[in-house]
C-alpha cells in the first residue's frame, strides 16, 4: 500500500513538473531579445566581417510641433552602457518605405557592430510619424531635420537620403553642410532644383550611390549630383532604384568604406 501510495506521489510530481514547462517555456521564448536575433541573422548575411559587439535597439519620439518616432541602435560595452561612437548615421526613407525598413535590412545594427551609432526616422506622414499640414515648404523640411537633429544631439553625423526624402536633405544640404560629417544620397528626387555653382559650393563629403538599372536616376540626377566638389560613386551592378534592396550586402560594404574614411 505505502509502495502505491509513493507511486502516485511520484506520478503526481512528474505531471506537475510537465505542466509547469509547459506553461514557461512561451514565456523563456518571448525573453529572447529581438537585436540578439538580428544580428545573427545579419552575420548569416555578412559572413564573418561583423565584430563581436554587444548592441542595443531602442525606439523613441521626439516632441515638438509634429512629433517625430525614431529607432536607433547603438554600440553598448560589456556593462551594458552606450560605448564612445565612431560616428552617428542618420537614415531617412522613400516613399514606399519607413525608418523600419532599415532595422529589418540589418543597416541599422550592422554599423553599430562596427562602432557607429545608426537613427532611422519616420518622415511625417510615413509610419508612426503623424503628417503635419505646417510642413509644405524647403524650409519647413530643413526646420524639421535641425529640430530632430538637435533633440537627439546628433551634432555632426552622415546623412543617408534615398528618393523622396531628397525633398527633406538636399534643402538641407544647401544650408547646413557644415552640420553634417558626410552625405549619402541614394537617387533623390529634388536635385534640378539647385544650379552648378549651388553644388559646387558644398564642401561636404558625399557617397553617391544608384543601381544599375536605375536608369530615370542616371539621366537626370546623377548629372546634377556630379557636380559636388566632394563626391565619390558608386553603382551597384543589377539593382534597381531601391538598390539597398536588391545588394544589401554591397550596399553596406560601400557605406562602411565611406565611413571608415571620414575624420
Amino acid at each position: 500500500m505505502s509502495f502505491l501510495r509513493n507511486k502516485l506521489v511520484v506520478l503526481a510530481l512528474v505531471l506537475l513538473v510537465s505542466v509547469l514547462l509547459y506553461l514557461l517555456l512561451p514565456a523563456i521564448r518571448q525573453g529572447v531579445t529581438e537585436p540578439n536575433l538580428n544580428l545573427q541573422k545579419l552575420r548569416a548575411v555578412e559572413g564573418n566581417s561583423l565584430p563581436a559587439m554587444n548592441l542595443t535597439v531602442r525606439t523613441g519620439q521626439v516632441a515638438g510641433a509634429t512629433p517625430v518616432f525614431y529607432r536607433e541602435t547603438i554600440p553598448v560595452g560589456k556593462e551594458g552602457t552606450p560605448k564612445p561612437t565612431r560616428i552617428e548615421v542618420v537614415f531617412l526613407h522613400g516613399q514606399a518605405f519607413t525608418s523600419k525598413n532599415w532595422e529589418k535590412l540589418g543597416t541599422l545594427a550592422f554599423l553599430a557592430s562596427h562602432g557607429y551609432r545608426a537613427v532611422a526616422l519616420d518622415l511625417p506622414g510615413f509610419g508612426d510619424t503623424p503628417d503635419a499640414d505646417s510642413i509644405k515648404m524647403d524650409q519647413d523640411r530643413v526646420n524639421f531635420l535641425v529640430h530632430f537633429l538637435d533633440a537627439l544631439e546628433l551634432k555632426n553625423p552622415v546623412l543617408v537620403s534615398p528618393s523622396m526624402s531628397g525633398r527633406f536633405s538636399l534643402p538641407f544640404l544647401m544650408q547646413h553642410s557644415q552640420r553634417l560629417k558626410g552625405f549619402i544620397p541614394i537617387a533623390p528626387v529634388g536635385t534640378r532644383s539647385y544650379t552648378a555653382e549651388q553644388y559646387k559650393r558644398i564642401q561636404t563629403p558625399t557617397l553617391i550611390i544608384y543601381g544599375e538599372q536605375d536608369s530615370s536616376f542616371r539621366t537626370q540626377s546623377l548629372k546634377n549630383l556630379r557636380q559636388l566638389s566632394n563626391q565619390s560613386i558608386v553603382e551597384l551592378a543589377g539593382a534597381a532604384h531601391a538598390c539597398y534592396l536588391d545588394k544589401t550586402q554591397e550596399f553596406h560594404d560601400a557605406l562602411l568604406a565611406f565611413l571608415s574614411k571620414l575624420k
